[in-house]
C-alpha cells in the first residue's frame, strides 16, 4: 500500500478537513474511487495555541486458557478474567502565526507523540522449555509469563514540524508554500519463539525471544506556487515534492543460521518513494444564458514518481551453514529477514493528466456539474474518466442530490516493483519463497500479468436538510470496484514447486505477487447531524453526531489459466482474503463528538 499518511500534518496546521463523499476521480485523478479529503491549513500571522492530550486503552475481557498442554503444572480455569489498562498515548501540540510584511503570512506548527504499545493477547498454553532428561515438566514453566506477546498497538515515538505561508505581491498575484519534516520510530513484535523452539538459540535466548520489528520512518514535503490573474482566469500553478523513507532495524531477534555467534540486532535495509508534482488550473465564467454564469475550471498536471529498495546488512539475510540435527536452519533475522541485494530496485514513472469542470444553474433551484478526465501513464497506458451531478433545492431548507462517475485507481510503483525474499527448508531441503514483481520470470511462468488499473462505478443519493444552527445530511452510495489489486496467497505447495522446476527454475519454492481480479459491490448509508447551540456565559457549544451503515461484499475473484491445470489447483485468493474485504471494516459505525470552546 502507499496510501496518504496524514499523521504528517500536525493538528495545529489545520484549519478545516473537507470531505467530499462521492467519486472523483474526474477531478482529482487516480486514488478518488470513492471520495476526496481536502485539508486546508491554517493561514495564521498572528496568535497561537498550545495543546495537549492524553488517552489510554483499558479492556477487561475473558481469557480462554483450556485446553493445557499436557502434564503443565499450572492450575486454571477454563478462562481467566483479565483487566489490561496499557498504550498510553501523550500528544503534545502548538502552532504560532507570524506576519511576513503588510500582505503575507507565516503559520508554524509542531506536535511530539510518545504511545506505549498495547497488549491483548491470549494465554500461551504450550511448552516454553525443552523436556528434561528423564522426563517431566521444567519448573521454570510455573513461573512463564504466558501473555507473552504485543497483539495491539505499536510503541511510537513522533515529530512532526510544519509551516505553512503565503504573501500577496499585489492585488492579482499572490505567492503560497508549505514544507514538513516528521520523523517516526515505531516498534511492533512478531509471534514469541518459545525456549524449545528450532528457530532459537538456546544459548542467546534460554527463555525464548519476542522478536520486534522497529522502522524507522522520515518524511518530508515542499510546496511552493502562484496565483494569478490572467484575463477572466483565476490561475494557479505549483510544484509540490514529497518523500518517504522507511528503514527497518530488527531487535531482540537472531539468526538462526549463524548459531550461539549471532547477532541480537539487525539492519534490514528498507524502502522510499518520492514524488514531485506540477500543476497548472483555471477557472472563469461564462454567461451563457443560463440561471447563474457557465463555471469553467480546467487544468494540466505532471507527476514524476520514484520508488527504491535498498538490501540491508548481509548477516539480516544470508545463511551461516549452522545445521541443527544435521539439517539447515531458516536463513536472516528472525521473524522480518533483510532485503537482499535481488530484492533492490530503482524504478520511476511518469504520468500526464488533463481535466475539464462545467457547472452551472440550469434553474434557479437545479445545479448541474459535470467533468472528464484523461491520463496517461508511462508503465501501463491511458484512461479516462467522467462525472455527472446535480442538485435541486426544493426550498431554503430542504435539497435533494446526486451523481454517477466511473473512477480509476492506477497500480502503485509499490505493488509493480515490490520484493522480499525469505528461505524456507521444505523436508530439509532450502527454497527461495518471494514476493515477485510482476515482471520477474518466475512470477510470469506462475501466470503473472502486468497490472492493470482498478476501475470503479460511483452512484449516490443525498438529502440536506438546513434549519437556522441545525444542519442534517443523508447520503445513500453504491461503489462498484473491478480489478481490484490484491496480493495472491502463497503458492508454495510441492506440485507449484514441481512446475517450475519443470521450467527450469531450479531452487525456487514459489511465493506471491500481485494481481487483478477481484471484483467488490460497496453499499451504504451516511447521516450526519449537526448543531451549534446560542453562545451563553458558558461558552458556545457545537454538537455532531453520525452513523453510517455499509455493507462490502466480494463478487468475483481472480484465476490464473496457467495454474488451473495443476492437481489439485492452488488457492490464489483464500476465504481469509475474502472476509478481509467482506467483515474487515465495521458495517455499522457511530460517532458523537462535542465542541466547546469559551473565548473573551
Amino acid at each position: 500500500a502507499s496510501a496518504v499518511d496524514m499523521n504528517t500534518i500536525p493538528s495545529g496546521a489545520i484549519s478545516a478537513v473537507e470531505v467530499l463523499r462521492d467519486g472523483a476521480s474526474a477531478q482529482y485523478g487516480s486514488d478518488a474511487i470513492a471520495g476526496v479529503i481536502n485539508v486546508r491549513l491554517r493561514e495564521a500571522s498572528d496568535g497561537g495555541a498550545v495543546g495537549v492530550s492524553y488517552g489510554v486503552r483499558k479492556s477487561e475481557y475473558e481469557v480462554p486458557v483450556t485446553p493445557p498442554v499436557a502434564g503443565l503444572p499450572i492450575t486454571v480455569g477454563p478462562t481467566i478474567s483479565r483487566e489490561v489498562e496499557d498504550g498510553e498515548v501523550l500528544t503534545l501540540s502548538a502552532w504560532k502565526g507570524l506576519p511576513l510584511g503588510d500582505s503575507g503570512f507565516l503559520t508554524v506548527a509542531a506536535e511530539l507523540k510518545a504511545q506505549e504499545h498495547s497488549e491483548r493477547s491470549g494465554y500461551d498454553t504450550r511448552q516454553n522449555y525443552p523436556t528434561p532428561t528423564g522426563g517431566g515438566f521444567d519448573a521454570r514453566e510455573a513461573a512463564f509469563n504466558r501473555f507473552n506477546a504485543w497483539t495491539g498497538e505499536p510503541q511510537v515515538d513522533q515529530y512532526t514540524l510544519f509551516a505553512n505561508a503565503g504573501f500577496d505581491i499585489n492585488e492579482s498575484v499572490s505567492l503560497y508554500g508549505w514544507t514538513s519534516y516528521q520523523y517516526r520510530d515505531a516498534l511492533s513484535a512478531g509471534f514469541y519463539r518459545r525456549a524449545n523452539d528450532a528457530r532459537n538459540v538456546i544459548e542467546i535466548y534460554p527463555d525464548g525471544f519476542l522478536p520486534k520489528i522497529n522502522p524507522a520512518v522520515t518524511d518530508f514535503s515542499a510546496a511552493a506556487g502562484t496565483r494569478f490573474a490572467l484575463g477572466a482566469w483565476d490561475m494557479d500553478t505549483s510544484l509540490v515534492y514529497g518523500s518517504n523513507r522507511m528503514e527497518f532495524t530488527i531487535k531482540d531477534t537472531l539468526n538462526r543460521s549463524i548459531g550461539p555467534t549471532s547477532k541480537k540486532v539487525f539492519y534490514a535495509g528498507g524502502f522510499e518513494y518520492r514524488q514531485a508534482v506540477l500543476n497548472l488550473s483555471g477557472v472563469r465564467e461564462y454567461d451563457v444564458g443560463l440561471a447563474s454564469p457557465l463555471n469553467v475550471a480546467a487544468g494540466l498536471e505532471y507527476r514524476k514518481e520514484f520508488y527504491e529498495i535498498f538490501a540491508g546488512e548481509p548477516d539480516s539475510y544470508r545463511n551461516g551453514g549452522v545445521l541443527l540435527g544435521g539439517q539447515p536452519t531458516a536463513s536472516g533475522a528472525q521473524v522480518f529477514p533483510g532485503f537482499r541485494p535481488a530484492n533492490e530496485v530503482d524504478a520511476d514513472r511518469d504520468a500526464t493528466g488533463v481535466y475539464l469542470d462545467l457547472e452551472a444553474n440550469l434553474t434557479d433551484a437545479l445545479l448541474v456539474s459535470a467533468a472528464v478526465r484523461g491520463e496517461s501513464y508511462s508503465d501501463f497506458g491511458e484512461t479516462a474518466t467522467g462525472k455527472l451531478s446535480a442538485r435541486y433545492d426544493f426550498s431554503d431548507w430542504f435539497a435533494l442530490r446526486t451523481s454517477v462517475q466511473n473512477g480509476f485507481r492506477a497500480p502503485s510503483l509499490q505493488q509493480q516493483h515490490f520484493a522480499t525474499t525469505s528461505t524456507n527448508f521444505i523436508g530439509g531441503v532450502p527454497f527461495d519463497i518471494t514476493t515477485f514483481p510482476v515482471t520477474d520470470p518466475v512470477a510470469i511462468a506462475l501466470g503473472a500479468e502486468a497490472l492493470d488499473a482498478e476501475k470503479s462505478i460511483n452512484y449516490s443519493l443525498g438529502a440536506v436538510v438546513r434549519v437556522g444552527d441545525f444542519s442534517l445530511t443523508v447520503d445513500g452510495y453504491r461503489i462498484d470496484v473491478d480489478d481490484r489489486i490484491v496480493l495472491s496467497e502463497n503458492l508454495t505447495a510441492a506440485n507449484v514447486r514441481a512446475f517450475l522446476q519443470a521450467q527450469g527454475f531450479i531452487g525456487s519454492g514459489g511465493g506471491r505477487f500481485f494481481i487483478n481480479g477481484v471484483d467488490t459491490e460497496t453499499q451504504g448509508v451516511d447521516i450526519v447531524a449537526d448543531y451549534s447551540f446560542p453562545e451563553s456565559s458558558l461558552g458556545k457549544f457545537d454538537v455532531t453526531a453520525g452513523v453510517n451503515f455499509s455493507s462490502t461484499d466480494v463478487t468475483a475473484i481472480p484465476a490464473i489459466p496457467a495454474l488451473s491445470v495443476l492437481v489439485p489447483p492452488p488457492e490464489l485468493f483464500s476465504r481469509i482474503n475474502i472476509l478481509t474485504f467482506e467483515e474487515g471494516t465495521p458495517a455499522d459505525k457511530y460517532t458523537l463528538a462535542i465542541d466547546w470552546s469559551l473565548g473573551a
